[in-house]
């Protein structure tokens, strides 16, 4: 199948087979080098669909092939303070290693974008690792830029 054929919708974390593949497809992710190089943690696998389900302005967007889940989205809704409006946060897009260059990429974030234009955000935001070179083309050609922004992005382990 291409891309084109490839559905987009809402996950529903309540059911069981779209949790399960949803946590499949974000480890496949997690064990490649502009992941952490390494699978999940058990505790991260048994915590995640639930506590994104939990979370009150999270909402994931799985890409089907058919009945398979071949990547996701997934994302917070915040508050612009400089805009007065919502904006979404996209933590995390993955496609399966064996699904990729088939536009999947490219319609989970056409399917991000409508989401954030219903809920009236003023834009969209994302992180990519600066060694991710095939994610930063996707970003660039879908409209996210500049890549020589100011801004940096850190963290602190808790």
């Amino acid at each position: 199948m291409s891309g084109a054929e490839v559905d987009v919708r809402a996950a529903d974390l309540a059911d069981p087979a779209q949790a399960s593949a949803l946590v499949e497809i974000l480890d496949a992710y997690a064990r490649e080098p502009n992941g952490q190089s390494a699978p999940l943690a058990a505790e991260a696998r048994a915590r995640l669909a639930e506590g994104l389900r939990a979370h009150p302005t999270a909402f994931v967007l799985l890409a089907w092939d058919g009945v398979r889940p071949v990547g996701a989205a997934v994302c917070f809704v915040g508050f612009s303070t400089f805009a007065g409006r919502p904006l979404v946060n996209l933590h995390d897009l993955a496609v399966l290693p064996g699904q990729r260059g088939r536009g999947i990429g490219s319609r989970l974030l056409a399917a991000v974008e409508r989401r954030a234009r219903e809920l009236g955000a003023c834009k969209v935001t994302l992180e990519v690792h600066d060694t991710n070179h095939g994610a930063k083309r996707l970003y660039a050609e879908t409209g996210f830029g500049p890549w020589s922004s100011p801004t940096l992005f850190v963290s602190k382990r808790l």
